[in-house]
């Protein structure tokens, strides 16, 4: 059996500002190859170039990624702006639609950071630009240094920073063997309400969501906040969650076959 086909969107990206580029982080397509087992294929997150319907004939599962763009709040009915720049509408197009796509059509799903944002909003849910500015909320964005720059170490940024407590007897309990576990944290926006068929499986101890399950999805149709793809080889909740994606995967071709 040839090994399962994983679409991993891209995100808008402008090099040198001159050139317009569609980018995906290697650390997404190297837990897909190594941990899920799958071939990783990056499509674009434009929707005048990816056509959703082939795009679903073609691959076994589809991974949501993070990015630093923010979801348009015009997708869940709040007005722009500027402080919550840049964002990505063309990807939201793509990941939106997308997201009810792989649900209807039973194709696994997993959405990470942005990605579970883009399933919640994709389901009717919204989403808050600044979950720290929320009363009595952490800051989940990243850690920088005094001078406000991004800390340069990546094991400094992607540490595990807080608890999350997971639903008991649900997916995630049932996955990770556990019902408490620790993450990392790099966003800003979070979940303000959930979406229809949106359930919430994993809340930290701030009450910001940070994992979340599609009811009555046929497959796998996980969401985290926090960045799964960091360190899986290593990160057992991590491995855990690739390794169950890759296990929907083969489900699927096995179905298909």
């Amino acid at each position: 059996m040839r090994k399962p086909v994983v679409g991993v969107i891209g995100n808008a990206h402008r090099v040198e500002n001159r050139f317009q580029v569609q980018m995906v982080g290697e650390r997404n397509l190297r837990a897909v190859a190594e941990v899920s087992g799958g071939l990783p294929m990056m499509f674009a997150g434009a929707p005048d170039i990816t056509d959703i319907g082939a795009l679903l004939d073609t691959v076994d599962g589809i991974v949501l990624t993070g990015a630093r763009a923010n979801v348009h709040p015009t997708r869940f009915n709040v007005d722009p702006c500027e402080a919550h720049e840049p964002y990505d509408i063309h990807r939201d197009e793509v990941a939106l639609a997308l997201s009810v796509a792989c649900v209807a059509r039973g194709v696994p799903l997993f959405g990470i950071c942005r990605g579970l944002q883009e399933m919640n909003v994709a389901f009717g849910g919204s989403l808050h630009p600044e979950i720290r500015e929320i009363p009595g909320r952490m800051n989940h964005r990243m850690p920088r240094l005094e001078n406000g720059e991004i800390h340069p170490d990546p094991t400094v940024v992607f540490a595990d920073r807080h608890d999350v407590e997971l639903t008991p007897g649900g997916a995630f309990a049932k996955l990770l063997g556990c019902e408490k576990i620790r993450v990392n944290s790099l966003h800003g926006q979070g979940i303000l309400e959930p979406g229809r068929r949106v359930l919430v499986e994993g809340v930290a101890e701030d009450g910001t969501i940070e994992a979340i399950r599609i009811a009555e999805a046929p497959t796998f149709a996980l969401g985290v906040q926090w960045h799964a793809e960091y360190d899986p080889q290593h990160n057992p909740i991590n491995r855990k969650l690739f390794e169950a994606f890759g296990e929907a995967l083969v489900a699927r071709q096995r179905a298909a076959a």
